[in-house]
């Protein structure tokens, strides 16, 4: 009896490579059912990959102090993340496709949030540009997500744009504002590390001159004390 590999590399990856080249072509002819281990196993192959590619950045430094532990954690973590975001981004999306006049069931919504994970690799590598990264790729993922609305949901295009560039728009400056703050605390993270170092140095130096002058007193007292001894000795000898 044969047995259907469930995980077809070859399969996934043209899958990918026809979402991000004919995104329209692909959603009007996406299977509406068919049930979520399909697409969930697309979801966190994505995920890996896009945690390969964080992990690979992480150990070459251009992602800040992170190093093997955080290029290990990226490869764990993110397609767990993203598995989870499916179902909760799918359910999200299923509300608001259906107050906008979809007919549609929630493992449509389901599907459709797996195939849009294409993206996660690109998104990956837009991460390393400062600011205009992160707002790309929410644009990009807006796109796959109108044009999804369109194809699939069969919402007309006026109503799409209008309800998900709105959406789009706002998380793109929520990500620019929280970026600009991230690198701002990050800035006097880092200001605050060296004067706190420069303080210490300058306690420590501190503490060593009082111990040098103690240290010198000290030494002092001792050839006060000797000098009295000896012209108490002299004086002694003196009289006798």
């Amino acid at each position: 009896m044969e047995t259907k590999n469930i995980v077809n590399l070859t399969e996934i990856r043209d899958t990918a490579i026809k979402v991000l080249t004919s995104p329209s072509e692909f959603f009007r002819e996406m299977p509406k059912t068919g049930g979520f281990v399909e697409p969930l196993i697309f979801m966190v192959v994505m995920g890996i990959i896009g945690g390969l590619i964080q992990s690979i950045f992480s150990i070459i430094g251009l992602r800040g102090a992170s190093g093997m532990a955080m290029g290990v954690a990226s490869i764990i973590l993110l397609p767990i993340i993203i598995g989870i975001f499916g179902f909760v981004g799918a359910a999200i999306l299923f509300g608001i496709w259906k107050l906008m006049g979809s007919q549609e069931s929630y493992e449509t919504a389901y599907r459709c949030v797996a195939y849009i994970s294409a993206l996660t690799p690109i998104t990956a590598v837009l991460g390393l540009v400062p600011f205009i990264g992160g707002a790309v790729g929410i644009a990009l993922t807006t796109y796959l997500v109108v044009i999804s609305s369109m194809e699939v949901h069969k919402i007309p295009s006026q109503k799409t744009w209008l309800v998900f560039g709105i959406i789009g728009a706002i998380f793109v400056i929520l990500s620019i504002s929280g970026e600009i703050t991230s690198r701002r605390v990050a800035r006097e993270a880092v200001r605050f590390h060296k004067e706190a170092e420069k303080a210490s140095k300058m306690m420590q130096k501190q503490a060593e001159d009082a111990a040098k002058q103690v240290q010198k007193s000290a030494e002092e007292a001792q050839k006060a004390l000797k000098e009295m001894r000896e012209q108490m000795k002299k004086s002694q000898e003196n009289k006798e």
